[in-house]
């Protein structure tokens, strides 16, 4: 999925009926709703207190040849405060470290899409509306309580982050997991972001060890 896959994407939002466009870090919940960290001081959050609906273009097409053949989706919804404001703002910057400079500021504050529908585009003729109950996945209770311990573990065991790596063939040292969903885990090192794509049934370190050591992962 591109949204999972990427790790910015353009926000949409309405100035004074002008469509209002600007790039983003984002990170996603464990079901798949994009997570905001943005400044009341910003355009797009002075947009948004005026109109919450919003829209998301992630893309995925970098290095093709032809952009236009690669996968892409629109995130359409409601753009709101975060209520788990402690929880999802441990996951947004565990997927973006750079974000601790501004994150305590007074005027930053992290925003839930509640998603209502997005436009797929999985590559040239392939396009289609999905609606958001098939958008968005459901996690097991145990994700949000669990996963902080388990991305700890994880990232102590230089086998498994070194399966993963290796996996994906990436390059250089230093990749570390910065997150855990029902679909995969999320990789960075530096500047640069992976992703391996886990049959993941819960977030326990056994459930990951035993797809790690049957070698069930694939580049998502």
């Amino acid at each position: 999925m591109a949204m999972r896959a990427t790790d910015r994407a353009a926000l949409a939002t309405s100035q004074g009926g002008w469509p209002f466009a600007s790039l983003v870090l984002v990170a996603l919940d464990h079901d798949a709703s994009p997570l905001l960290l943005i400044s009341d001081l910003s355009e797009h959050a002075k947009n948004i207190k005026a109109e919450r609906r919003v829209s998301l273009l992630f893309d995925g097409t970098q290095g093709l040849d032809d952009p236009l053949t690669g996968p892409r989706v629109t995130v359409l919804g409601e753009a709101r405060l975060a209520d788990d404001n402690t929880r999802l703002k441990g996951r947004f910057l565990a997927r973006h470290p750079s974000a601790e400079l501004y994150a305590g500021f007074a005027d930053f504050h992290l925003h839930r899409l509640n998603v209502t529908r997005a436009h797929l585009v999985a590559g040239f003729g392939r396009i289609h509306w999905v609606e958001a109950r098939d958008l968005l996945v459901t996690p097991d209770g145990s994700f949000a309580r669990e996963e902080p311990a388990t991305l700890a573990a994880v990232n102590a065991d230089p086998k498994m982050v070194n399966a993963a790596v290796r996996s994906l063939g990436l390059e250089g040292k230093g990749w570390r997991v910065t997150g855990i969903d029902p679909e995969g885990l999320d990789l960075r090192r530096g500047g640069s972001i992976a992703r391996v794509r886990l049959p993941i049934p819960s977030v326990s370190l056994e459930a990951i060890r035993a797809a790690v050591d049957s070698r069930e992962f694939s580049r998502s």
